[in-house]
């Protein structure tokens, strides 16, 4: 007696070549959009706009703006609390960019991204 595998499942060389094309394909489609997620630039600001964070795809700070008002010497930690905001918000950005374009390739494929 032959046992009969369920419809889809199997199938023998060619599933499995198409599998591996597809895979092969994936592949292709990641490594093109995190080149261009890598190209993109964000720019975030903080403290109602005194300071500007721009930054690439890759997490690199590109520059940082700050405005002069902002500059206090005898309050040195408020500016050091805006530019830590702005400089975690431009990095949560991009992160989350980068997933979710990701997520467009992969779908709900565990542990790609």
């Amino acid at each position: 007696m032959k046992a009969r595998l369920p419809q889809g499942m199997g199938g023998g060389p060619q599933n499995m070549n198409a599998m591996i094309r597809q895979a092969q394909k994936m592949q292709e489609d990641i490594a093109a959009l995190q080149e261009e997620l890598d190209a993109r630039e964000y720019t975030v600001t903080a403290g109602g706009g005194v300071v500007t964070v721009k930054i690439n795809g890759k997490k690199e700070i590109l520059s940082i703006d700050i405005e002069p008002e902002i500059v206090d010497p005898d309050d040195i930690e408020t500016l050091t609390d805006i530019l830590t905001a702005a400089v975690n918000e431009a990095i949560k950005r991009v992160e989350t960019t980068n997933n979710e374009e990701m997520s467009k390739i992969t779908g709900s494929v565990p542990g790609l991204f």
